[in-house]
């Protein structure tokens, strides 16, 4: 049986899409992948533009409330920014684990360049691409620290 993991931030445009996106992508025969937002932005294209450069295509996936996934259970939320963790919704049965990555766009806000904009999410890309190569193994060591 595949491990049900939410993939949790706040606008839920970016790094969570990420995550779902590389979670499926090299995960899929052992993770039942989902992403949602405390409040969604929409899709982020950079987003879809970085994780195209490695293969995946994020672009059929839409920015979601955690609440259209009432219903669903979850064996672990992985919260992916500080704001998701600090008001993350009660999913009954779920583990909750905090891994925080940067906010490519807040990051990105200063470029003087689209490709120095893009840098700042290929960054984070590759993170989150690292810590879902490590799923569901370092789930259990965070819910231990």
């Amino acid at each position: 049986m595949k491990i049900r993991i939410l993939f949790l931030c706040t606008g839920n445009s970016c790094r969570s899409q990420m995550a779902e996106g590389w979670a499926k992508a090299i995960k899929a025969d052992r993770i039942k992948a989902y992403s949602a937002g405390v409040d969604p932005h929409g899709m982020n294209d950079r987003a879809i533009q970085v994780m195209a450069e490695c293969g995946i295509d994020i672009s059929n996936q839409h920015s979601k409330h955690v609440d259209e996934l009432t219903g669903t259970t979850f064996d672990y939320v992985v919260t992916v920014c500080d704001h998701a963790h600090e008001i993350c919704p009660v999913l009954p049965g779920a583990r909750i684990v905090h891994v925080g990555f940067d906010d490519p766009p807040r990051l990105a806000r200063d470029a003087k360049t689209d490709e120095e904009a893009l840098g700042h999410y290929r960054r984070v890309r590759d993170e989150i691409k690292h810590f879902v190569e490590d799923l569901p193994d370092n789930l259990e060591r965070k819910t231990n620290e």
